[in-house]
């Protein structure tokens, strides 16, 4: 039977580098993901400072739990990736 993929939203921006390839990296791992672009979405921009205290991006939730940055380690154990 196939594990449910966890709900995975990622903030960015468009210039971001590390936006680029957390977002590559969920690809290239077939994890679908919903991309918030922060400079369109003030809103979203709250929610992160009130979830993480920061505002740089990327910051990747699964299942509601926040990974700053592109932390591929955080990113696959959270995943439940090997």
């Amino acid at each position: 039977m196939e594990q449910k993929q966890p709900k995975v939203i990622i903030f960015t921006t468009p210039t971001c580098p590390w936006c680029r390839a957390a977002k590559q990296y969920l690809m290239q791992k077939k994890i679908k993901f919903t991309e918030v672009d922060v400079t369109r979405d003030q809103r979203a921009v709250k929610d992160l400072i009130r979830l993480t205290g920061q505002t740089g991006v990327p910051v990747i939730l699964i299942n509601n739990r926040p990974v700053v940055g592109f932390d591929r380690a955080k990113i696959d154990q959270l995943l439940g990736l090997k």
